[in-house]
This record gives structure tokens, sequence and C-alpha cells, in this order.
């Protein structure tokens, strides 16, 4: 595998690039589950300052999306998370979720939960989950016990790769 030719930096919420992305996917899982169970946030949501929420640029094309929400002390959920589609597979979710869970490690973050679809569309968002160390949980936070959808949950844990400020996902 080649090494990826873009970079991570902080969204910029005035760039229409990022809120025409954000946009695209707010629209590719509007068919996927009934309106009560969606649950990702959009652009004004985003925007909170509970929200981190970082972009993967390439070209100056935003090429994926991360974020991370606050819930309570210590543990955040997994927001945003998208890549691309003709870049799927080059490593872009990769290097985003290592770059968010590597700044949650830094703020002392203990814990970090998502929300995903249990759709054949969220299949590979699921696997991937999976692959970095997360393991299905009960609903979290303000959530509720819903067919729609499936709940993960990584403890983060210090590593080597911390000291050496690298983005390894603990497993």
């Amino acid at each position: 595998m080649t090494t990826p030719t873009f970079e991570v930096v902080e969204a910029d919420f005035e760039d229409h690039a990022l809120v025409a992305f954000l946009r695209e996917h707010l629209d590719d899982i509007a068919p996927t589950a009934p309106y009560e169970s969606r649950h990702a946030l959009d652009v004004d949501a985003l925007r909170d300052p509970s929200v981190q929420m970082w972009v993967a640029v390439e070209d100056g094309d935003v090429i994926g999306t991360v974020a991370l929400a606050a819930m309570t002390e210590g543990c955040e959920e997994l927001k945003s998370m998208r890549t691309a589609p003709a870049r799927r597979g080059a490593g872009v979710a990769s290097l985003l979720l290592g770059h968010a869970l590597h700044d949650a490690r830094l703020r002392g973050v203990k814990r970090v939960s998502l929300e995903t679809g249990s759709m054949a569309f969220f299949a590979p968002a699921r696997a991937f989950y999976r692959k970095a160390g997360f393991s299905d949980c009960e609903p979290f936070g303000t959530y509720e016990d819903d067919p729609n959808s499936v709940f993960m949950t990584l403890v983060l844990e210090e590593s080597s790769a911390e000291s050496q400020g690298g983005m390894e996902v603990s497993q």
C-alpha cells in the first residue's frame, strides 16, 4: 500500500466543500432507516463546542470526516465518520479514526462509543469498527434499543504508540 497523500485538519465549517460533503453523508443514509432511527448530526449540531471534527483533505478536496461529541466525563461518541466513495479502501477511514482516538487519549477520554445502522448498507462500517477494536454494547447515552441500530464501544488504553505520537487503535 502506498503512503496516503492526504492530510487531516480541523473542520472549517465555512468551507462549502465540507458542508456539501456532510450533506451527501445525510443524503446517503436517509433511505436506510426511518427518520427516528437516523442519528447523524447535521452541520449545525457539528458546530456545537462539545463536538470536535476533523477532515481528510487531498488536493483541496474533502475526502473524509470524523467527529467526537462529548457525552459524559471521559466518554465521547464517534460521529460523522465518512469516506468519499471514490476513496474507500485507501486508508482514509483508518487515518481519521486513528487521529480522533489519539486526540481523545491525549484529552483523557477513557471510552469512545458509536451508533451505526444494522442494515446491510452499514456492514462495511461495522466490520471496520470491529477490526479497530470496538465491540457491541447496549444503547448508551440517550439512545434506546432500536432494531435499526448497532451500538459499539472501545475502551481507550495507553499504548506505546501514544508516547511516540502514533495513532494506533488499542485492541
